[in-house]
């Protein structure tokens, strides 16, 4: 049994600018039991040690009537927790890259009319074409292991860099006070930059400073799903762990010990004025 949610106050920073890392918060019984919903894939659910949903989302602070958008959601992984944790007196949107929609997602959206059926769909980026976000429109905005696809260029022939404009535009979906969450494969800070666009990690000071350039205050920072057995160095990058096992049968063991990505959980926040 999980004790009730606690609420969590945004971490202040110290004078020179350190991030604060808070406890893993509980989670409160509705999103426990949006966890445990029947309908979450059992392979999906095996990977609930790696991804400790119900803190992550507590962590956010996601509530069951807020407007949520989810960027990117691939074959739908936290999708399936948020569609029926906001069925009755929330919203969620799931954001697709325009004319690249996930066959993943779609099929889930469109195969289980009761649990999906109130799933609003759009477009991201919106220079790309599509039905985008309205502005001042999401309490939150959550996207999980994505922001590194934008810094690599995914998506785009000439692999330019779009994490900025990104940004920009994420800043512009949420209403004042909104919350930006972003989970992500966690670069070293004495790494090599340039690691950035090929390995699938990025550094927490990146992230940083691309969601303050584009004006949002960062609001604290959790270890809930850091994994210090990842050193970083793999030969196909973060791919080269689970799930993907990029070689294969390869030290496949040797690699499914090690677990998923060692992961950064931050938060950010939209000045309310």
């Amino acid at each position: 049994m999980r004790m009730p949610f606690i609420a969590l106050s945004i971490a202040c920073l110290s004078l020179a600018g350190a991030a604060v890392s808070m406890p893993p918060p509980q989670s409160e019984p509705l999103l426990a039991a949006a966890v445990e919903v029947p309908t979450r894939s059992p392979a999906n659910v095996a990977r609930d040690s790696y991804r400790h949903p119900a803190e992550t989302l507590a962590f956010f602070g996601v509530k069951p009537t807020d407007s949520v958008v989810e960027i990117w959601p691939g074959g739908g992984w936290y999708t399936e927790i948020l569609a029926p944790y906001l069925s009755a007196g929330g919203k969620l949107t799931v954001v697709s890259p325009p004319g690249r929609p996930s066959a993943g997602i779609n099929a889930k959206l469109d195969k289980d009319a009761p649990t999906y059926g109130k799933v609003a769909r759009a477009n991201f980026p919106s220079a790309l074409g599509g039905t985008g976000v309205a502005p001042g429109t999401a309490d939150k905005v959550l996207t999980f292991r994505n922001v590194h696809n934008w810094r690599m260029g995914y998506l785009r022939s000439d692999k330019m860099d779009y994490s900025a404009a990104a940004f920009r535009e994420i800043y512009t979906m949420l209403k004042p006070g909104g919350v930006l969450g972003i989970e992500d494969h966690r670069l070293p800070e004495n790494a090599d930059n340039e690691r950035e666009r090929t390995s699938g990690y990025i550094k927490v000071s990146t992230i940083r400073k691309l969601a303050e350039d584009a004006g949002f205050q960062f609001a604290g920072s959790s270890e809930v799903n850091a994994n210090p057995r990842d050193t970083h160095d793999w030969p196909e990058g973060v791919w080269t762990l689970p799930p993907s096992l990029q070689l294969g049968d390869k030290d496949r063991e040797k690699y499914v010990a090690i677990g998923e990505s060692d992961r950064m959980t931050l938060k950010f926040v939209k000045p309310a004025k």
